[in-house]
């Protein structure tokens, strides 16, 4: 922001004229001259040119121009808007301000106006003589005179509390330059220079303002609020707070220091602000801000609504005025109708006569105030009603949750506070998200009734998927698996026979488990395959799972399943699929790794494991295996120590005899986690929904983005292949045999391209053709791509994605709360009960110096006579 002075060039009384190129002109009428600067007031310098152009406040009408821009006016409305202007032509000297409005400027007027708008100085000048002159600044055109405003040094707000009484003191800086003073020595000017300490100060006193604690949340910060006054000591001017209980009336003045700067001193600072610290120096400097008044705030959006013809640029504009109108009002409204074409409200109150009608207008792309009556019969009943129930804070909260789904409770809170003025605890909010969110979504214990309904209506708009719904005796949803027909079709004739087991928590209060299968396309992409909700993870559930995703995907191919090592799944894939392979997921193996490196750690330290880790899975020899489990074993024991406890034909590619999937290093179950947490707070159905439309935005846009290649082979793989060819030079090529070949490089290898081998093994590991096969085919003039795997090839690629998720029309309809829930098909399952430690018994020690107590009646120790008991 511009750190010096800005001269506005005020014109009033003429009319715009445009050209033939669209720019405009400003014709007739007279121009003043005002200086400002970054701390000018947007309201001080409103009532100074009100007062300047003779015009009523408020009626005035502020436009100017942005830089190098004749043809688009920008309208000047609040402290944001000026303070943007100023941003705007930091780079200026001048700027034109055109004003208008209608004439005859109203001194009662305005002090009705600085009375509502708390917080509002008046600029004002010091007479040289110290009587008050005629007010305001020099309206003589074209002669610029400056706007004197508060400068204080910058620092955190703070806030007193009400049981002390403290002298802040306020450091007053001087002017950045010259320039922002004023210059003029002539008495008869009315301006006083800043070097002349020879003046009387000026000051205005107001009545002390009551508050009803009733009123508005806005008020309520005002009847904690503590109240400043200004004195001059011996160390400059000085704020004294003091609390509001006390019967002392406390006069507000405008003092100016020796340096002619004048100190703002109305600042009020809430008692939920930050607490001043209990060793805070009196005399450090503090900032004052007026835009931090909740009470400023509320005065403005009591002019938000001003009557039947106002035009909103949109409805969601209008909802939001509406909302700040009737805070400042104090009443609650109801909406009767509310779309984006209509909106119609009514006060809350039975009988109340105010009510509002506003409907879009197309011809103007605007939102319009038909209907407007803004007279209460109620009494203020409804805004008392309200602040004992949460419904205005739900209506806040939901149009939140409408535009910003995704929003924490905190997040709201601040915005409230921003936007309202109103501080709340973040219970207040989370239990206003709650209902806000059932508003919109409807009951989530409700949308458990609906799985039967989707179980039906995904096959009829999607056949051939599977789809299976099992509860338990109470009705409470037990587990339930679905796997739509595009992802069934896709897998058989297009992915490798790979399948990626994981689980992740569904983020609900009813603590379920999505299990998800996901397999791997022909550039190595993640596809998911199949779906399941179950209450409770364990080997019975995830044996179920295993046992849908057969039947679903009913082929006797041999599938390798990839799993999480801590899950224990290798008995139950092998038990349901006779044929398969298992391996461990080598992203969870190295976490694991991670996790047990425990120093201490020799030679390259803990940095390199990871490295030597995936090397060692890798290794297609035992030679190459073992030399790097011994790299791990030299830098950390404890690790190899754990190495060593996994079964190599589980993981590395030496010992593995399923489908290769090891250089898969990703998070396979990393999409789906961060789909549920974006949805954290929606409904079952919803986070349903929202996979399928993953699966669905998935295959659409794999299936554009696939349409253009023209290789034979995938970009991956196609890459891969263009590699291999570039290590070809330099071989040599032999030939044995029609099928045998000899390849001479630093060492000999030979290639069976009957076979698919080469003895450098990685033929056979990856499925595309090593480098000395490629060498191969290049000297016989065999293409490379008849040699390759068919699961890398755009063909397959497509068959992948051939099939598309239809639609599920209703899926995302809110359930609403009715009086069937007794009769409900489907109800929640019931949350695990976290296990509960039992803390062992403490045994009390016996003090062998304590004294036993013997009863003088009975004899019998442990009680005395008039507790004892027995009977004689």
């Amino acid at each position: 922001m511009v750190k010096g002075k800005l001269i506005l060039i005020c014109q009033s009384g003429g009319e715009f004229v445009s050209d033939a190129d669209g720019n405009l002109s400003y014709n007739g009428g007279e121009a003043n001259a005002v200086n400002i600067n970054q701390d000018t007031p947007y309201d001080d310098l409103k009532i100074k040119l009100a007062e300047m152009c003779n015009l009523e406040l408020k009626t005035v009408s502020i436009k100017y121009f942005l830089p190098r821009n004749r043809k688009t006016l920008i309208n000047l409305r609040s402290e944001k808007d000026f303070k943007r202007m100023v941003e705007f032509h930091a780079n200026s000297v001048t700027v034109e301000i055109f004003v208008s409005g209608k004439e005859g400027f109203d001194r009662d007027a305005l002090n009705t106006y600085t009375d509502r708008t708390i917080g509002l100085k008046l600029v004002e000048n010091v007479n040289h003589h110290g009587t008050p002159d005629s007010g305001g600044l020099s309206t003589t055109p074209s002669k610029a005179t400056p706007l004197r405003t508060v400068r204080t040094a910058a620092a955190s707000p703070i806030a007193i509390q009400s049981d002390c009484l403290v002298d802040v003191h306020i450091s007053c800086q001087e002017p950045d330059s010259p320039s922002q003073a004023t210059t003029s020595s002539d008495p008869s000017s009315g301006h006083v220079a800043e070097d002349d300490s020879d003046y009387s100060p000026r000051s205005r006193a107001q009545s002390p303002i009551s508050f009803d604690y009733d009123a508005t949340p806005a008020d309520t910060v005002k009847k904690r609020r503590r109240t400043a006054s200004l004195k001059i000591g011996a160390n400059g001017p000085t704020i004294i707070v003091t609390d509001n209980d006390s019967k002392e009336k406390i006069s507000r003045k405008k003092s100016r220091s020796s340096t002619g700067v004048m100190v703002r001193n109305d600042m009020v600072e809430d008692e939920d602000s930050v607490q001043l610290p209990d060793n805070f120096d009196s005399s450090s400097p503090i900032a004052l801000r007026d835009e931090d008044l909740p009470e400023k705030l509320v005065a403005t959006w009591k002019e938000g609504i001003t009557g039947v013809g106002q035009d909103f640029k949109s409805v969601k504009e209008f909802r939001s005025v509406l909302q700040k109108y009737v805070v400042a009002h104090c009443f609650v409204y109801k909406l009767k109708k509310n779309d984006a074409s209509r909106v119609s409200g009514r006060c809350v109150v039975e009988g109340c006569s105010w009510k509002i009608h506003a409907s879009r207008v197309p011809s103007d792309q605007t939102f319009r105030i038909r209907k407007f009556n803004d007279l209460h019969t109620c009494g203020g009943e409804s805004w008392k009603s309200a602040h004992r129930t949460r419904n205005w804070l739900v209506s806040i909260i939901k149009e939140r949750l409408r535009d910003s789904p995704n929003d924490k409770p905190r997040e709201i809170a601040k915005s409230i506070l921003r936007d309202f003025g109103i501080k709340l605890r973040y219970s207040q909010v989370w239990r206003g998200m709650e209902d806000a969110k059932e508003q919109l979504q409807g009951l989530y214990s409700k949308s458990y009734n609906r799985l039967p309904w989707f179980c039906e209506k995904v096959v009829n708009t999607n056949p051939g998927t599977v789809v299976k719904l099992v509860l338990n005796d109470e009705k409470r949803l037990q587990r339930f698996f679905f796997s739509l027909h595009a992802s069934v079709h896709g897998f058989k004739h297009g992915c490798r026979p790979l399948v990626f087991l994981e689980a992740t928590s569904l983020r609900s209060k009813y603590k379920e488990t999505l299990m998800t299968a996901t397999g791997v396309d022909a550039d190595d992409g993640f596809f998911p395959v199949a779906f399941a909700v179950i209450d409770t993870e364990n080997d019975d559930s995830w044996r179920w799972f295993l046992e849908q995703l057969k039947s679903a995907l009913s082929t006797s191919q041999s599938i390798t399943f990839i799993s999480d090592r801590e899950k224990n799944l290798k008995n139950s894939v092998l038990e349901v699929f006779e044929n398969a392979s298992h391996g461990y997921s080598i992203f969870h193996l190295l976490e694991s790794f991670k996790r047990n490196m425990k120093g201490p750690f020799h030679g390259d330290g803990r940095v390199v494991l990871p490295e030597i880790f995936l090397a060692a899975a890798h290794a297609v020899r035992l030679s190459g295996f073992k030399q790097s489990t011994e790299q791990i074993k030299q830098i950390c024991s404890h690790a190899y120590d754990w190495l060593i406890q996994i079964e190599p034909e589980c993981w590395t590619s030496l010992s593995f005899k399923g489908q290769h999937y090891n250089y898969i290093t990703e998070n396979v179950a990393d999409p789906c986690s961060k789909l549920i947490e974006e949805s954290r707070g929606s409904t079952i159905m919803q986070k349903i929904e929202a996979l399928i439309c993953m699966l669905g935005d998935l295959i659409d846009h794999r299936k554009s983005e696939s349409s253009n290649w023209s290789t034979k082979l995938t970009p991956s793989k196609e890459t891969k292949i263009q590699k291999e060819a570039v290590k070809t030079r330099g071989l040599k090529v032999l030939i044995s045999s029609d099928v045998l070949f000899e390849v001479h490089d630093e060492m000999t290898h030979v290639v069976n391209i009957e076979n698919h081998e080469c003895t450098c093994l990685e033929w056979k590991q990856s499925g595309l053709p090593c480098c000395h096969a490629v060498a191969v085919f290049n000297y016989i003039g065999k293409c490379v791509y008849d040699y390759c795997s068919s699961y890398f090839t755009v063909e397959s690629y497509h068959s992948t994605y051939s099939a598309s998720v239809n639609p599920i029309p209703g899926i995302g309809t809110p359930v609403e709360e009715d009086g069937e829930s007794d009769t409900a098909d489907v109800l929640p399952p019931c949350p695990p009960e976290s296990p509960v430690e039992e803390k062992p018994e403490e045994t009390k020690s016996v003090d062998p110096n304590k004294r036993t107590v013997l009863c003088s009646r009975c004899k019998e120790p442990g009680h005395n006579k008039a507790s004892c008991k027995a009977t004689l």
